[in-house]
């Protein structure tokens, strides 16, 4: 749109991308502050608190339809002090109003409308509403509040309570754990797999990388063969499914079928970052090239599209260009004819340029083929050169993608999704050993230590050299696994004791004293409540973060206190999570290691990292790895075990007798 002719509002001032899409409209949008409150109390006014992010497709769709409308913008602007909310921002803010939509109407999502009185308290709410629909309910509500302000009070003042009460969690101080809970979990999982296309039975589908992590570590404590051939006929499908971008790499948000055939076409880090992780651990189990391709490519799409000159990595992708949703990525059969000539019989193999691949208006969503030994056959070329053929393909085709409008880059990075690829990253080293993963896990480290971190406290974002917002509590959860993960392949002190310091942090401004979990706002929140987040979804909840930081940490220190806030945290969703798995597998991945073996594996010594790299290159998911030439991190774990070329395997301070062999060492690890 040209903005040139049209007057700014007040969010012409923000670095957010999502807030500066809307800087043009005619609504007098103001970015969430106390002041804009302190002014809907002045003028009497109630206040629409509009919350998305800059790759939601519908959110595109009602600011074209509603908020550059001139006659909406006269009732919002004449009746209503008007919020406009980036979720990515300020995910305290849209976790208490979705949480009161839900409330309301039993359904949320983006874009999140909901209307409130000057103090914040909600009365109204819903996601995205046409324009006629939304004029009529914004009028009947300004009539209500000047009529009946007193019922509107009294509801808001019941909606409220309900988003307190929403959080009220029992925690059992005694729980024991069982196996049999994991067996429950199981159990009930199965019934939802999806044994024709993977995933769950149901549509629409997200790659949710953490529920393949669990099960995952749960075939290699358990060796069902049924959980071994779900996983990996989900990550098949997925890498070669149309929520893969089989060209430029990257995972989608999201696919809107059953068959992770349609992709909701944006691109997050936070997936993005999870799934590098989750392939490479998935490689270590099944060998299988394809994964590590997928690995490659995602991260060099990482490198090339997604990178900030500060070594931190933008948030998003979105799936629109041109006002079209997909056209960056979707393809003509005469396109390709044109670009690939020779080779298109064997691209249209290759990338299913048929039934399966048809989208829409005459477009094709690439998908890679499963059977390239069939088709090297077919084409009388060995499997090799037809990889190879395939290479020089995507790089023709990147090539003429290259010159089309790009989807909309939401530029600004988020410390907490930064941390999460740190993480994905430190496995990805793990598995390939190679530096250019390890080298980039710690450029974002440093990103976070020298830019994020300030007084000891971290920023939640960055953009154009500035970082601004304080930090959540996803910020420290993630930020100390991604420290966590640093030391534990690289044995530096600094970020281990980087990990502590933001725990000390984290205990300070989130901790809920009553039952030993964290809210999710800090202590100098000003919202109408600070919410408790337990369940897992695209992101493992905070709080389960939380919990596993606890307990690595309390291990490596040997420190009880540590232990036991672990297993009480563990013990609020304990009872229940059995129902329904999928919403737990990260509190799943701390019930493994209260209910099977932990290995803590010391490995010492001058040539401590060639060791601890092929250890490491071997699925291993239940150890936690401490050593180098010298106790660095004091830990009782390793007093003694210095002075040598060893490696310790111990489980619960037991260890078996050191060895110079990673194959003896290798036999005393447990599952």
């Amino acid at each position: 749109m040209d903005n040139s002719s049209r007057k700014s509002n007040a969010l012409i001032h923000e670095s957010s991308p999502y807030l500066l899409q809307h800087a043009y409209n005619p609504v007098e949008w103001v970015s969430w502050s106390e002041e804009a409150f302190s002014q809907a109390k002045e003028e009497n006014k109630l206040v629409i608190i509009s919350i998305g992010y800059s790759s939601c497709h519908w959110c595109h769709v009602m600011e074209h339809e509603s908020f550059e409308d001139e006659e909406v913008a006269k009732v919002m602007n004449s009746h209503f002090v008007c919020i406009k909310v980036d979720r990515e921002e300020r995910p305290d803010v849209d976790q208490v109003y979705m949480t009161a939509v839900q409330l309301m109407t039993g359904q949320g999502g983006w874009p999140l409308n909901c209307i409130t009185l000057p103090n914040g308290k909600p009365i109204y709410g819903g996601t995205y509403f046409k324009k006629e629909q939304w004029i009529q309910i914004l009028n009947k509500l300004a009539d209500l509040y000047k009529t009946e302000p007193d019922r509107m009070a009294q509801y808001s003042e019941e909606v409220s309570e309900g988003i307190q009460s929403s959080d009220l969690i029992e925690v059992s101080q005694d729980q024991d754990f069982s196996e049999d809970k994991l067996d429950e979990i199981l159990i009930n999982w199965k019934r939802r797999f999806d044994t024709t296309e993977g995933g769950p039975n149901k549509a629409p589908k997200f790659p949710l990388p953490n529920n393949y992590d669990f099960l995952l570590r749960s075939y290699y404590h358990k060796r069902y063969s049924e959980l071994k051939e779900h996983i990996e006929l989900t990550l098949d499908k997925m890498a070669c499914g149309g929520i893969f971008d089989q060209i430029g790499g990257g995972f989608a948000r999201y696919s809107v079928d059953a068959l992770w055939k349609v992709p909701h076409f944006e691109k997050m880090l936070y997936d993005n970052g999870q799934i590098i992780g989750l392939y490479s651990d998935a490689y270590k189990v099944f060998r299988k090239a394809h994964y590590k391709e997928v690995v490659e490519k995602t991260f060099s799409w990482l490198q090339n599209e997604m990178k900030d000159e500060s070594g931190a990595y933008y948030s998003a992708l979105d799936a629109d260009s041109e006002g079209e949703e997909g056209k960056f990525y979707v393809w003509k059969e005469q396109e390709l004819v044109e670009v690939l000539g020779d080779d298109f019989q064997l691209a249209k193999e290759v990338y299913q340029i048929n039934s399966k691949g048809f989208w829409e208006h005459g477009n094709y969503i690439l998908h890679r083929n499963e059977n390239l030994e069939k088709i090297a056959e077919e084409f009388s070329i060995d499997e090799e050169a037809l990889i190879g053929k395939i290479h020089l393909m995507d790089q023709k085709l990147m090539k003429v993608r290259s010159t089309r409008v790009r989807p909309g880059l939401d530029d600004k990075c988020l410390t907490a999704w930064n941390a999460l690829l740190i993480s994905g990253l430190c496995k990805a080293y793990q598995t390939f050993k190679e530096e250019k993963f390890l080298t980039t896990a710690k450029e974002i480290g440093k990103w976070i230590i020298e830019i994020q971190l300030k007084d000891g406290q971290l920023f939640h974002t960055y953009k154009n050299g500035a970082s601004t917002i304080s930090g959540f509590l996803d910020d420290y959860a993630t930020s100390i696994q991604a420290f966590l993960d640093l030391y534990e392949i690289t044995f530096d002190s600094n970020y281990f004791n980087t990990a502590k310091e933001l725990l000390k942090e984290t205990d300070t401004s989130f901790l809920n004293e009553e039952n030993q979990l964290y809210y999710f706002a800090s202590s100098s929140s000003e919202l109408i409540v600070r919410k408790t987040e337990t369940e897992d979804n695209v992101i493992p909840s905070t709080n389960s973060i939380m919990a596993r930081n606890l307990f690595r940490i309390g291990t490596i220190l040997d420190d009880q206190i540590l232990l036991d806030r672990s297993k009480i945290m563990l013990s609020a969703v304990y009872n229940g999570m059995e129902q329904y798995g999928s919403a737990y597998s990260n509190w799943g991945l701390l019930l493994l290691d209260h209910v099977k073996p932990v290995n803590e594996i010391v490995v010492t010594g001058s040539n401590w990292q060639e060791k601890l790299q092929e250890i490491q290159s071997k699925y291993i998911p239940n150890a936690i790895f401490l050593g180098g030439e010298s106790n660095t991190i004091q830990s009782p774990l390793a007093e003694g075990k210095f002075g040598g070329e060893q490696i310790f395997v111990c489980q619960n301070k037991t260890c078996e007798l050191p060895s110079e062999s990673i194959e003896i060492a290798l036999g005393n690890v447990l599952y």
